[in-house]
């Protein structure tokens, strides 16, 4: 079996040579060339050229949002145009729910196969093939990918119909994106109250208040680093997808719309290149605080 993969990023360049073994032959491309000797050192083709992709029967996508896997697919030289019955297309992306209904209504008429199929999980966890992937689409479509998927993740969800990978990361992402918005607000009011940032950040991971977000953030605020995870700009299409569904289908999200104030705030204040951590400087600001170690 041959198969593709589109977008060796961050993320995707781990992905990608995580299904080297799978003993199939492997065809990777990306916009920067700048991984190909690596994947070619491993006995993995490259090319520049999507219709050599469109001649696997399993693709791969890694891309950064909706707009660019819509025009990899569809766009001026997309994929569509050489791709034949009977493939199959996996979205690893994370995307807007909205967007990927249209690709696989799209793919369907072409009859082409599609599974959206998101990732959680860091870079590290992209490299040790440790990712928790989300699966929407038929079941038989599911079926023909897991073996491959199973080269990226050691946890493989099927969560049903077209849509629901997406659907399922995205409720992950945005629970993750209200508690760390919640710390950039709480934590320098704790500062102004007069707690030490070090001794409260010990209280908060050993206690209730404890998150994934705090155990991975507060030590890095600390620091005063901002650089460690997914820039804001790019996380920021997680909360516009949110929104959607809730304005879509008249679905009140009172406390997710706040934390998306918050994010708003720190984008306005140019932050959109830091991490979620950097949310922590627009209440520093308003408070007249730093929430950092005093060392």
């Amino acid at each position: 079996m041959k198969l593709g993969f589109v977008g060796l990023g961050k993320m995707g360049r781990h992905m990608a040579m995580n299904l080297l073994k799978s003993g199939n032959e492997l065809v990777v491309t990306d916009i920067n060339a700048d991984a190909f000797p690596e994947f070619k050192e491993k006995g993995a083709r490259t090319t520049a050229r999507m219709d050599e992709i469109a001649q696997s029967d399993i693709i791969f996508l890694s891309l950064p949002d909706s707009r660019i896997v819509k025009d990899v697919l569809f766009g001026e030289n997309g994929l569509a145009l050489n791709l034949r019955k009977g493939q199959i297309v996996v979205d690893l992306s994370t995307i807007t729910y909205s967007c990927t209904l249209e690709i696989s209504r799209q793919l369907g008429e072409l009859g082409i196969g599609f599974l959206d199929a998101p990732v959680s999980g860091l870079e590290s966890r992209a490299k040790d093939a440790t990712l928790t992937v989300m699966c929407g689409g038929s079941p038989e479509v599911f079926e023909k990918v897991k073996p491959c998927l199973d080269c990226m993740g050691n946890n493989i969800l099927y969560m049903g119909v077209t849509g629901n990978g997406q659907l399922a990361k995205l409720v992950n992402q945005l629970l993750y994106d209200i508690n760390m918005a919640a710390l950039a607000e709480i934590l320098p009011m704790a500062v102004k109250m007069g707690l030490d940032p070090e001794t409260i950040g010990k209280v908060i991971n050993s206690g209730t208040g404890r998150s994934l977000a705090s155990e991975f953030f507060i030590p890095r605020i600390l620091k005063g680093s901002f650089s460690e995870s997914y820039p804001l700009e790019k996380a920021y299409k997680d909360l516009v997808s949110g929104a959607e569904i809730s304005a879509n289908l008249g679905i009140p999200l009172p406390v997710l719309h706040a934390a998306t104030t918050t994010y708003q705030m720190a984008l306005l204040k140019g932050l959109g290149d830091r991490d979620k951590g950097a949310m922590i400087c627009v209440f520093e600001e308003l408070l007249g605080v730093k929430y950092r170690s005093r060392q």
